[in-house]
């Protein structure tokens, strides 16, 4: 597959490119690399962008122009995500654009569209996707999250787990078990609720890194109103499978691997002594730059088959596995390469490169976890890419 990029999705990843120049600070991938950027200062740059963004129709691009996007193409969705990561831009929840925009689009009634997709595409409200429980993540039809119909309400009991963005946001997206007695794929309904609602506790989940991204969120008698049911109830394990045909390539895993390698090299070319410790060094940065290209193809063939009227399925996997566990290959690399003082977190005068490369290695741990796992993935490709059985 030829992978070349046609004149206008040329200009359009120059657009991209000039764009970030002209609202991010020119020290900002460094500092955001370094830890050194505060609260305050990225949540503000994040709302800046965000209104950017929205101005220029980038923020839902892949949205049908009648909803407020650009019905871009999966390349150009590509080039965005991959010049983005690179350039590490701050941004805030995508879950609303990603999978909730759609979800409304295919199976809410009118009334919900019009509240729901304006304030989607603009950035005006932040969305959280509630999910995994404790004892349904990969097997995410077990959850037992109940909504009990009363009235013209719905009353919720239960627990969410990683749910991403929970302490910011102001909407939430539920996935809840609306028949007990049902088989498990078939009992389940999707809901919209603020996460004002009395009842609901947001608890924070700080990982190893000691960042704040995930939480755990109660419901305890939470009532909302039943017209924040989306589609037919008892169907919304077939409304979370579905969604809008978006960009699948995950090739942000490989623009921000990209981004780390060069650092590791800069850091290499600065500090002569870390090759003369680690010889073997020099081939491991080698190696990961050729498994980065092997990355960037299978992430680039995605949206090319896309363009082609074609469906990925597989192939998504594939990217997702092998750029997860990339981005532990390159997380190793850069702690050996770098020895003792690599492995010290931010904070410490003799932590090398700041501790970022410390702290990445912490988080990358769960990059074979999160948003299916890598046990998970190599099913799907075996099963639905190669044709075997279930084992």
């Amino acid at each position: 597959m030829d992978f070349k990029f046609n004149e206008a999705e040329q200009q359009f990843r120059d657009e991209i490119q000039s764009f970030l120049k002209s609202q991010l600070p020119a020290d900002w991938a460094d500092r955001a690399f370094l830890g050194e950027v505060p609260a305050e200062e990225q949540e503000e740059l994040a709302k800046k962008l965000t209104a950017a963004l929205a101005d220029k129709k980038w923020l839902a691009m892949a949205w049908p122009e009648e909803h407020g996007g650009l019905d871009a193409g999966h390349v150009q969705q590509m080039l965005y995500k991959e010049e983005t990561a690179y350039a590490e831009m701050p941004s805030g929840s995508t879950m609303g654009v990603d999978w909730v925009g759609p979800a409304v689009m295919l199976f809410g009634n009118d009334e919900q569209k019009a509240k729901y997709l304006p304030n989607i595409v603009n950035g005006i409200d932040q969305w959280c996707t509630l999910y995994s429980e404790p004892g349904a993540g990969s097997d995410l039809a077990s959850l037992q999250t109940r909504a009990v119909r009363d009235g013209d309400e719905y009353v919720i009991n239960g627990s969410k787990i990683w749910t991403s963005g929970g302490h910011f946001s102001n909407m939430g997206w539920l996935a809840a078990r609306t028949d007990p007695d049902a088989p498990k794929h078939r009992g389940i309904s999707t809901f919209v609720l603020e996460m004002d609602t009395p009842g609901i506790e947001v608890r924070p989940l700080v990982n190893m890194a000691d960042e704040h991204n995930f939480n755990e969120v109660f419901f305890e008698d939470v009532r909302i109103p039943a017209t924040n049911l989306v589609g037919v109830e008892n169907r919304g394990w077939y409304q979370v499978a579905t969604a809008l045909d978006y960009e699948r390539s995950g090739v942000a895993a490989y623009a921000g691997g990209k981004r780390n390698l060069e650092r590791l090299v800069g850091a290499a070319k600065q500090d002569e002594t870390l090759l003369k410790q680690n010889p073997n060094a020099r081939y491991e940065l080698a190696d990961r730059f050729v498994e980065l290209q092997v990355g960037y193809n299978v992430a680039y063939r995605i949206p090319f088959l896309q363009a082609q009227g074609q469906i990925p399925n597989h192939e998504a996997s594939v990217s997702k596995l092998y750029g997860s566990e990339l981005t532990q290959r390159i997380a190793r690399t850069g702690i050996q390469m770098l020895g003792m003082g690599g492995q010290i977190l931010p904070g410490s005068p003799h932590s090398k490169l700041g501790g970022a490369i410390a702290r990445t290695y912490l988080t990358s741990v769960s990059s074979t976890v999160a948003a299916g796992t890598s046990e998970v993935q190599r099913n799907i490709i075996a099963q639905r890419g190669l044709g075997l059985p279930r084992g």
